[in-house]
């Protein structure tokens, strides 16, 4: 299909405006539907996609505003294209958790998430660095809604904070962009890839980029808006922000900080793997203190999103610093798996804490004990999503993790080593919540009342079960796909060096 891009771009956002005009009564039926032509139209991406080749794929190219350079550019590689297949998976399950809880105004719910969809896979198709801001930064706008009306007490600070952070940060990245114009004459991500700066410009551009995309991901010590978001916003909410919007952060160092400044990238590593570290092991203790779950999870995928940052950053030192590509492009396909298997995780550990926060309309680890005795079936499935969050071997969240650490070690023996603590925080902090919610004696009259989770619920879960145990087992099944495009970008950046 030649326009499959803009097809799954435009899909879900004139869908999402339809849903909205439609009105409520006609608003789930709907948001299904386009939801699930949208991960139709995504299978294509991934079957029909060529694994040989590092170029650009189902790309789409018109004039948009020919006198400053700016085109309509779309194309996907073997980075870009599995986040967009995520997407629309995510975008399924978002509709059907939201089927039976959301009473007040649906069509508006519906609509925005269709909307953000959208928003994010333009994100990642995205070849014009002007397309790609714009895509960026309107992808707030619904986010900003959704936790601003469907949210917690707190939702208003919450979602100013959210938009302020994340707004803010971009500026310097458009400010960046334009500089990169000024001195190349084009917008085109991969023509500003070959440009040939100078030592301190580059240092500026990917300090700008640095801002823009830690704050996104988030990095320490920018990611404090994270934690009040995730509680504030509806279930599905924080189910996107972490399994899709935290990931245009990382997407964003590989696609624009690595392959244009990477001189400036081979002086400031260590400073990202410092900052890496921090997020992974001071925010793992930070996690094991939180007697809310949903902040719990919250810092956990901080901590978990400072394996991707750690494992693009010690990659890039291996490119540049070493004769050891392969390791080098070990560390970038970790961080990738990482980003992919996080976004099943994350949304499925959000997904089980909302269906009991449905039942009891409580997050506190204390008011719940002993689930397993009346909710049989949900407690196998957050024992499960709760080991995969540790790491287990088996599971998704096992593969990437060890590939960075893997990559790690050939750089630095003290850096994995730390590194591999949040094996330990990481199952120190999910086993210490499910050991209080799970498992025991009932706990109270609440929890001696609660019913099994329905068939759409199951479904729900179960869905995303079966992409945390193929991923875990069959990790070829992403890794095959990126192979070319990583090695490209490998290669890429280590020839740069200064």
């Amino acid at each position: 299909m030649s326009h499959l891009l803009s097809l799954l771009i435009w899909l879900p956002i004139i869908g999402g405006i339809a849903i909205i005009v439609l009105g409520d009564s006609r608003s789930r039926p709907f948001a299904a539907v386009v939801s699930g032509l949208t991960l139709l139209l995504s299978l294509p991406l991934y079957f029909s996609f060529d694994r040989t080749t590092s170029d650009m794929q189902f790309t789409e190219l018109a004039a948009w505003l020919p006198m400053f350079d700016i085109n309509y550019s779309l194309g996907v590689d073997g980075i870009s294209m599995p986040l967009i297949v995520l997407t629309a998976m995510i975008n399924v399950i978002v509709v059907v958790s939201a089927w039976e809880v959301i009473k007040d105004r649906p069509a508006l719910y519906m609509g925005a998430f269709q909307i953000m969809t959208g928003l994010m896979i333009g994100v990642f198709s995205a070849l014009d660095a002007i397309l790609f801001y714009i895509f960026f930064e309107a992808t707030l706008i619904p986010m900003f809604l959704i936790i601003g009306i469907w949210g917690g007490p707190n939702r208003v600070y919450a979602s100013i904070k959210f938009f302020l952070y994340t707004f803010l940060g971009s500026v310097f990245m458009l400010i960046a962009l334009i500089y990169l114009y000024k001195v190349g004459g084009s917008f085109n991500i991969l023509d500003m890839h070959v440009l040939a700066l100078a030592q301190k410009p580059q240092i500026w551009v990917f300090l700008a980029f640095f801002v823009a995309f830690a704050v996104k991901i988030p990095m320490f010590p920018v990611h404090t808006w994270l934690p009040d978001a995730h509680v504030e916003a509806p279930t599905a909410g924080s189910a996107v922000l972490a399994a899709i919007m935290l990931k245009m952060g990382g997407y964003g160092f590989l696609r624009f900080s690595l392959p244009i400044t990477p001189n400036a990238a081979a002086q400031l590593d260590i400073l990202m793997i410092a900052l890496s570290l921090i997020a992974i092991v001071y925010i793992g203790f930070v996690a094991l203190a939180q007697n809310d779950m949903k902040k719990l999870i919250a810092y956990s995928s901080i901590s978990h999103m400072g394996f991707v940052t750690l494992g693009i950053f010690i990659a890039f030192r291996l490119a540049v610093g070493s004769t050891d590509p392969n390791t080098a492009a070990l560390g970038i396909e970790g961080a990738i798996m990482q980003m992919v298997s996080h976004g099943f995780i994350s949304a499925a550990m959000f997904l089980c804490v909302g269906v009991m926060y449905d039942r009891v309309h409580s997050r506190e680890i204390s008011a719940y004990g002993g689930v397993i005795n009346t909710m049989p079936m949900f407690g196998a499935f957050m024992v499960f999503f709760a080991m995969a969050n540790a790491g287990l071997p088996g599971t998704s969240g096992f593969v990437g993790e060890f590939m960075v650490i893997l990559a790690t070690f050939k750089t630095n023996f003290w850096f994995a080593a730390l590194a591999s603590l949040t094996l330990i925080l990481g199952a120190g902090y999910t086993l210490w919540m499910v050991k209080r919610v799970i498992f025991g004696e009932v706990a109270n009259e609440q929890v001696a009342a609660l019913t099994d989770i329905n068939k759409r619920e199951f479904w729900m879960l179960g869905s995303l079960a079966v992409f945390v145990l193929l991923l875990g087992l069959w990790p070829d099944l992403l890794a095959d796909v990126m192979h070319a495009s990583v090695e490209n970008l490998v290669q890429h950046i280590s020839i740069s060096k200064y």
